[in-house]
């Protein structure tokens, strides 16, 4: 039975400093399932204590060591798949399927590729008369969101012990269970005490006691941009090193000649996938101007087959979003795109039919949409897709770079070099040609602002390492 009125810190589970809890509402039905305890700059000084003294004897840990317990823990994930996807399903209304397979799974997965880089990852490299030596940073501290919970646990807590780190993990208030599960496991598998530890709390307090600390040498922060740019400031005086991942306004380019009716399909469908709640959602589809009727038609068919239900039924295919802040925000950016003047294909404003409850968004689609307009740059983090005619590919290209962000970009082409063509000139950190799915060997981050640092395979391990070079090593 996980205890969501403790931390775990140090090896056990511990009362917060400070008794104080928020309740976890079911974005299904807008009701409090249970309350989870909120920690306190207190709880952060007990963590990183207790992460520093770990660090001394973690760090010269073997690799054969570190790969034993990744299996372990692999091993013990695996029979709590399951638990873990019900969890995510209930807190931030994934359907139950997609929970368990992707949510669950994601995690899972950056665990096992974790492994397998850690199995032959050189961690010495001969340079000259030098050595280069790759070792672990140190004590990290883990800021991750509600959106793909066990995603982004995974992805920093894998290679963070990989490396030899030792950690503080602070998981999103709004999706407390999965992690806590997580840590449930890691204990289990038997990591060291004080290697991992979890405080549950908010960012304006944990977040920014952990930014501060002068004992955390690294924090990786996967968020919105706002929080990313405050855990910059805050962690700027202690020069620690800050990994971001943020948001998002990712353009998906479908190219003169292109298969309209797949890229079009794949590419709503994709946007809708976890009710648009991903930072790399293709949100701007970007598609030839005397295209627009055809791709608005082929388009409002997926929305109106996209099915926003009960997580837990039958043909559901979005759930809703995770709370009614983002409700309320989405909702104000759908207005504004109809008072700005594109035009509504599907969906809109309210809840979807037969809905009388719960934080559900009708899945909706703006076309003749102007990179100008506001939905058009803000990240609405919602089932809304906008299309955008341009006049060629040079027009494209322009308009797919015109943005803050550079998370992701999709490219659809009549042939794979059209895409790769166009995919040279987009400034993003991650690029999918012709409907292909990321790998999770290659690296995944963002240009701009989408944040700095790579996580994923062997380019997330070199996130959490130091490089030192030792001349003379290998002098005659």
């Amino acid at each position: 039975m996980v205890n969501r009125m403790q931390f775990y810190i140090d090896g056990a589970w511990v009362d917060p400093a400070v008794k104080k809890s928020t309740a976890v509402i079911n974005p299904a039905t807008e009701e409090a399932m249970y309350e989870v305890a909120l920690g306190s700059k207190a709880d952060v000084d007990k963590a990183v204590a207790a992460a520093k003294r770990a660090f001394a004897t973690f760090s010269q840990t073997s690799r054969e060591e570190r790969v034993a317990l990744l299996s372990k823990i692999i091993e013990i994930y695996k029979g709590r798949l399951k638990e873990i996807g019900a969890a995510v399903s209930d807190e931030m209304g994934a359907p139950l399927p997609m929970a368990e397979k992707l949510q669950a799974g994601a995690g899972l997965g950056h665990l096992m590729t974790t492994l397998d880089v850690l199995k032959n990852y050189h961690f010495e490299e001969p340079v000259g008369t030098a050595m280069v030596l790759r070792e672990p940073i140190g004590v990290v501290g883990m800021i991750t969101p509600w959106n793909w919970p066990l995603n982004q646990i995974a992805c920093k807590v894998a290679p963070a012990l990989a490396a030899g780190c030792t950690m503080i993990l602070k998981p999103s208030e709004f999706t407390p269970t999965s992690a806590l599960i997580f840590a449930e496991i890691l204990h289990e598998a038997g990591v060291p005490k004080g290697v991992f530890n979890l405080i549950n709390g908010l960012g304006p307090e944990v977040g920014a006691a952990m930014s501060e600390h002068p004992d955390i040498d690294m924090i990786s922060f996967t968020g919105s941009t706002r929080a990313g740019i405050d855990v910059a400031k805050r962690a700027a005086p202690t020069v620690k090193r800050v990994s971001q991942e943020l948001g998002g306004k990712s353009p998906n380019v479908i190219l003169e000649g292109a298969d309209l009716q797949k890229a079009v399909t794949g590419g709503v469908m994709h946007m809708f996938n976890n009710s648009g709640q991903s930072c790399n959602a293709p949100s701007r589809m970007i598609v030839p101007l005397s295209k627009m009727k055809e791709v608005a038609a082929i388009a409002k068919a997926v929305a109106d087959k996209t099915k926003a239900g009960d997580p837990r039924g039958e043909g559901t295919t979005i759930g809703p979003v995770v709370n009614r802040g983002q409700w309320d925000k989405i909702q104000a950016l759908i207005k504004k795109g109809i008072d700005e003047g594109a035009t509504l294909v599907a969906g809109g404003p309210g809840l979807p039919e037969g809905v009388n409850k719960g934080f559900y968004v009708r899945p909706t689609i703006f076309a003749d949409v102007t990179n100008e307009m506001t939905i058009a740059r803000e990240e609405i983090f919602g089932p809304v897709l906008t299309i955008i005619g341009a006049k060629d590919e040079a027009d494209a290209v322009r308009i797919a770079n015109d943005t803050p962000y550079g998370l992701a970009g999709y490219v659809s082409g009549p042939t794979v070099d059209d895409a790769k063509r166009v995919a040279r000139q987009i400034r993003a950190g991650n690029v999918n040609l012709q409907g292909v799915p990321n790998d999770r060997t290659a690296p995944f981050g963002g240009y701009k602002q989408s944040g700095n640092g790579r996580e994923w395979g062997k380019y997330g391990l070199e996130d959490f390492l130091e490089v030192k070079a030792v001349a003379g090593f290998n002098a005659a």
